[in-house]
């Protein structure tokens, strides 16, 4: 079979198109809105270091005692 031949067939065949199965913006608004949920969750942790400092710092103190000796 020569390429013209290939060529030929090829534009005979059908051409298949699959539908997405809804319209494409609605992904970059689902895409969206999981990236604000997670920003959302990442917020909720923004300050969980200075709520124990006392216990952080008797961590340091316990542990840093121990290097030294």
């Amino acid at each position: 079979m020569s390429f013209a031949a290939t060529i030929a067939a090829a534009e005979g065949a059908s051409h298949v198109v699959t539908e997405l199965p809804m319209p494409a913006p609605v992904y970059g608004v689902i895409v969206f809105s999981l990236f604000v949920v997670s920003a959302l969750v990442v917020f909720s942790f923004r300050d969980v270091a200075n709520r124990h400092a006392e216990k952080a710092a008797a961590y340091a103190r316990e542990h840093g005692e121990a290097q030294q000796h």
